[in-house]
């Protein structure tokens, strides 16, 4: 991989069932508050499961114009939201910038299904598809999500939006840290977005992949993972343009790496094929041996496979450094955010690093034999944090990793 540039993240925004703006995201996350609750947004009465990670506090007009809301489904008020608090954090003026070198690159797994399911329902109730509004359909597209960002920020430069799924966010992330590395851009806002999704709600109830209750990843008695909604964006930008602007440092982005088992749509292959490759295609194109990495951020659903199998990847790749390398899911908080998901837990490697602190996986009571790693569980753990690899891996075998190390001169 061409690799001549230092490429560091600037400004962090996260939208999440357990709150929203970066400071608020911390101190719940630190404190091991769980977001996943019985649903609000959705009617589940007659599903099999009636839990969720439902994002409560968000309000649109603190961040969007009256304007702008009309235009928009709730995924991409969510995107651009956090994308204008990573531009607040990063304290970066775009009237300052070329903005034909600003980038976007968004990740989602369902784009804008809320609009979709809102004419399926136009279309049940009154049997007239004409009734359907015709501003509806222009919401839906996935593409709206970065094009709604460009459009609300000003920014000029190539916008890309990557649907793959749960891993979506790394994705992105990837292709940002591509643009920068090529010379396409200078500066890029890179994340994911999902809003809560019927649809995506009753397939993994068909699936049987949903919690009754709470997510317990790593558990022996984890019972499914949770659908949940959010967004994540961070600001990536060249070191000596972070520097000219005495702009904050968060965290230097070393590199990333994906694979794909081609196993089966929904499970990963046991061998855990994709997932190391990924993870070994990301500590080689970073420069980093297994040794270093303080703390790994798990992808971690509270599914029976996902987390064996991952648990199975970190040993096969770190060896014996596993055992004494703490791995959280921060899902067992969030539910899963889907195409979000990944994009949040970057941003939250960037405030770990910065605080120094490991975010915990709660609701950890029953260790797993299968599962035997130090999942820090329960309470957040102050330690030395220097370097973290995070993973994300969707269905159709789709698997990522990023690293992130602390920032050094």
């Amino acid at each position: 991989m061409l690799k001549n540039k230092r490429i560091v993240i600037t400004g962090l925004g996260v939208v999440s069932p357990i709150g929203c703006g970066n400071d608020t995201f911390w101190s719940a996350a630190s404190r091991g508050v769980n977001g996943v609750l019985p649903l609000e947004v959705f009617d589940a009465s007659h599903h099999r499961t009636k839990t969720g990670g439902e994002v409560r506090d968000f309000n649109a007009e603190e961040y969007l114009s009256k304007e702008e809301i009309a235009i928009m489904g709730r995924s991409s008020q969510f995107a651009v939201s956090a994308a204008k608090m990573a531009l607040k954090d990063a304290s970066l003026d775009l009237q300052n910038e070329d903005r034909k070198r600003v980038a976007l690159s968004m990740g989602t797994t369902m784009g804008e299904p809320q609009i979709l399911e809102d004419g399926v329902t136009i279309k049940y109730k009154t049997g007239d598809i004409s009734q359907i509004p015709s501003s509806l359909p222009r919401k839906y597209p996935c593409s709206t999500i970065p094009a709604n960002i460009a459009r609300s920020l000003g920014i000029q430069g190539a916008h890309t939006m990557i649907p793959t799924a749960c891993a979506a966010g790394n994705y992105a992330i990837g292709y940002g840290y591509d643009l920068i590395q090529l010379g396409k851009a200078d500066i890029v806002f890179a994340g994911g977005s999902d809003p809560f999704s019927g649809i995506a709600f009753t397939g993994f109830n068909r699936l049987l992949a949903t919690t009754e209750d709470i997510v317990r990843p790593f558990d022996s008695n984890r019972s499914g993972m949770a659908v949940s909604e959010g967004a994540g964006v961070i600001i990536l930008e060249t070191l000596e343009h972070a520097l000219s602007r005495n702009a904050p440092i968060y965290a230097e982005l070393m590199g990333y790496g994906l694979g794909c088992d081609a196993f089966k749509m929904t499970i990963p292959d046991p061998s855990g094929s994709g997932g190391i490759m990924a993870l070994n295609r990301c500590l080689h194109n970073s420069g980093i041996h297994p040794q270093e990495i303080d703390y790994i951020c798990a992808h971690g659903t509270g599914t029976g496979e996902n987390d064996k199998t991952e648990t199975f990847v970190v040993k096969q790749v770190l060896g014996q450094k596993a055992y004494s390398t703490p791995v959280s899911s921060l899902k067992s908080m969030l539910g899963h955010t889907m195409g979000a998901a990944s994009a949040i837990e970057a941003a939250a490697c960037a405030m770990m690093i910065k605080n120094q602190t490991a975010l915990p996986t709660i609701n950890y009571e029953t260790p797993d034999p299968n599962c035997d790693l130090d999942y820090v569980p329960n309470k957040a753990r102050a330690m030395k944090i220097d370097t973290i690899v995070s993973n994300a891996y969707a269905f159709a075998g789709n698997t990522s990793s990023i690293a992130l190390r602390r920032f050094q001169g």
